[in-house]
């Protein structure tokens, strides 16, 4: 529980408060700790629950609620309270505030705000650093240097190796709004599509946005690309950082899988993302785009930074370009090195089968759980350097290479 941040409410109004559960129930970083009908009882509910938040709707008699704010701030100092009212008056927020509410929020609650608010709490409360902060959202991008270089294959299936862990949560998009295929993948036909959760976001709460997306076996949940190319102009920038900011505070794990355009909407998730995992293979061609693609990232402020490359089909037999040569022309690190195994890839790509179910001791998913591990800050997995390229000799000598398309 050192991660979570507790909530109590308080709203006389049965419907808004039911509606203000709603908007938090779904939050991985929120724990809900208790409510309450009266604002006389309340404060005797904080003292006995002890939540980090103590959340008061005020519009049902907004002096006793102010009284209440005070009563919290004195008895239950480590409380931090929020007032929630319909009202943007401006001498009611000076009120709530002198009273001693730490934030003021006017319904209906923006998502946007909701977020900083409670972002501005956990750092009060747990500090910006030490391992009692609040768990962040580990948002992954994962982008090609050409087209068929593998990054779907890539997003599904860390996803569903990420999702093996109980204590994360993951999401997957598919942001190839055109051709993107991550539902085939995992052989499902979700009911609803981004377009759905797009053109609905500011009306969607925390558990009706996990009831909009698919579960996979695996753990994996899924929000595939619309299903009609006339649906694709209805996604607009602004509204997937909605979704994007809604799937970060419900989810440990956002993994985005772009499209080849590096079109407006691959371009806020290349913003929004903390890690860019740039796939590519050692051919003139793949790298030749590399070196095109950090010249562009480079003018993006700090987005060069974030990009991690990853070569895929390690150990073809087709005279592929070494690692330091290719390491020499893009002038960057290989983060990354995942085998060549095609026949293992191809026949759960058919199947609709992620490879950590189909294949679990194959020399790709090895490689793959070490990238998790490594995005996660495990200190067992170190990039190229540990278990990686070192390891590639003994794989290979289990795994027969195959000619990959």
């Amino acid at each position: 529980m050192s991660n979570i941040l507790r909530l109590a409410i308080v709203d006389p109004n049965d419907s808004q408060r039911e509606s203000l559960k709603s908007m938090f129930l779904g939050m991985d970083t929120i724990w809900f700790e208790a409510e309450c009908s009266s604002y006389e009882f309340f404060a005797d509910v904080v003292a006995q629950t002890n939540p980090d938040i103590g959340l008061v709707a005020i519009d049902a008699d907004p002096q006793k609620a102010i009284e209440l704010v005070a009563r919290l701030a004195s008895a239950s100092p480590d409380c931090a309270v929020l007032v929630v009212s319909s009202s943007g008056d401006g001498s009611l927020i000076l009120q709530a505030l002198r009273a001693g509410a730490k934030e003021f929020l006017t319904q209906p609650l923006r998502i946007d705000d909701v977020l900083g608010v409670l972002g501005r709490i956990g750092e009060r409360r747990f500090g910006r650093g030490g391992d009692n902060r609040p768990r962040s959202s580990q948002v992954i991008a994962v982008a090609g240097a050409i087209g068929g270089v593998g990054t779907t294959s890539l997003a599904v299936n860390l996803g569903c190796i990420l999702a093996q862990d109980p204590q994360n949560s993951v999401a997957l998009v598919d942001l190839d709004l055109c051709l993107g295929d991550a539902d085939v993948f995992l052989d499902t036909t979700p009911d609803y599509t981004l377009v759905d959760v797009a053109q609905n976001v500011t009306r969607l709460d925390f558990a009706v946005l996990k009831r909009s997306l698919m579960k996979h076996s695996s753990g994996l949940y899924l929000l595939p690309r619309p299903v009609q190319l006339e649906d694709i102009p209805l996604i607009t920038p602004d509204d997937l950082q909605r979704v994007i900011g809604l799937l970060k505070a419900t989810f440990t794990h956002l993994v985005l899988d772009l499209s080849k355009g590096y079109t407006a909407i691959d371009l806020i998730a290349l913003k929004m993302a903390n890690h860019v995992l740039l796939a590519t293979q050692l051919d003139l061609s793949c790298l030749r785009n590399v070196v095109r693609l950090m010249m562009s990232f480079g003018k993006m402020d700090g987005l060069a930074d974030k990009v991690k490359i990853v070569v895929n089909r390690v150990g073809l037999e087709n005279g592929q370009i070494t690692l330091k040569k290719a390491e020499d022309t893009i002038g960057k690190k290989i983060y990354w090195q995942l085998p060549n195994d095609y026949r293992t890839m191809i026949e759960a790509r058919n199947n609709g089968v992620p490879l950590i179910a189909s294949a679990p001791r194959a020399a790709i998913v090895q490689s793959l759980i070490g990238l998790a591990k490594a995005l996660s800050g495990d200190g067992t997995a170190h990039a190229a350097d540990a278990g990686v390229k070192k390891g590639f000799g003994r794989w290979f000598k289990l795994w027969p290479s195959k000619r990959g398309k």
